[in-house]
């Protein structure tokens, strides 16, 4: 197929990838358990409302969740999978008329997050010109991993996601590859790495692979993480102020949101701005 007949690129907001509280039945505040700690005031379990959660679904306390020990739920991001399993794979019929439903809601909310999540990054890989060898590859697994979400709840339940993530992540792996290598000079091999408060203050991290790195708190100040694979890095208080973030590969919001920055922060234009992080120059 020649470059003028190619397929286009599906679009995040098309694929329904962003989250819309107002269509949810406030699926992570009931389905997903959290324990006492930094990230949340009080201790939940899985299928419990959450205790500020109101009658219309909405959080009693969404301005105030920093303060109010509940800054966990304000890094959370399930990629427009409460809306799919409220308004498609339920058809509208919230747990709370329809108790009988809730179990089963509940169980294939995180399936649907996964399968999301997943469609984030598949969307993303085929926007990469240097990815275009295995666009092909790409398109189908999106295609498989929308068709999916489409599934009942019964089959969603049933699904062996590992398996299918596996599949998809040897894709992204085979992307990550084709961008990073196109980045001149030597690219950091620190898939993994523990790099939890670490001195990165303007390190030249251009196509580095830090997928999965625990960069916890570290000084990320001024570096340079134009196409650096940060698929899965954990970036929970480490300091992006004046970072260039353009390009960097397969960064979500919710890894923005769990770290710290300002204004002077480079980022994708897929992505916005934290309402927590500084001004440029405030310290």
């Amino acid at each position: 197929m020649s470059p003028d007949h190619e397929p286009s690129i599906p679009d995040t907001a098309d694929l329904g990838l962003r989250s819309d509280c107002g269509s949810c039945f406030g699926l992570c505040c009931v389905a997903l358990p959290f324990a006492a700690s930094a990230d949340f005031a009080i201790d939940k379990d899985a299928g419990r409302p959450c205790p500020n959660l109101q009658t219309d679904f909405r959080c009693g306390i969404h301005a105030d969740l920093r303060p109010r020990g509940f800054s966990g739920c304000t890094v959370f991001d399930c990629f427009g999978a409460g809306q799919k399993v409220s308004q498609v794979t339920f058809g509208g019929q919230d747990w709370r008329r329809a108790p009988g439903t809730a179990r089963q809601m509940f169980d294939v909310f995180p399936v649907m997050r996964q399968l999301h999540e997943l469609l984030w990054y598949l969307a993303e890989a085929l926007t990469l010109p240097a990815a275009r060898p295995v666009h092909a590859d790409l398109r189908a697994a999106l295609e498989k991993t929308e068709a999916l979400t489409r599934g009942s709840a019964q089959e969603l339940t049933a699904l062996e996601v590992p398996a299918h993530r596996g599949e998809v992540n040897a894709l992204l792996l085979r992307t990550s590859e084709l961008v990073r290598a196109a980045v001149p000079g030597r690219k950091k091999e620190r898939r993994g790495a523990d790099l939890m408060g670490a001195r990165l203050k303007g390190a030249d991290l251009r196509g580095a692979n830090l997928r999965g790195a625990y960069l916890i708190a570290a000084d990320l100040k001024g570096a340079d993480l134009r196409s650096a694979d940060l698929i899965g890095a954990d970036l929970r208080d480490a300091d992006l102020s004046g970072a260039d973030l353009t390009g960097a590969l397969f960064l979500t919001q919710a890894q923005l949101n769990a770290a710290r920055g300002d204004a002077a922060a480079k980022l994708p234009e897929t992505l916005s701005r934290p309402a927590h992080w500084r001004p440029a120059g405030d310290r």
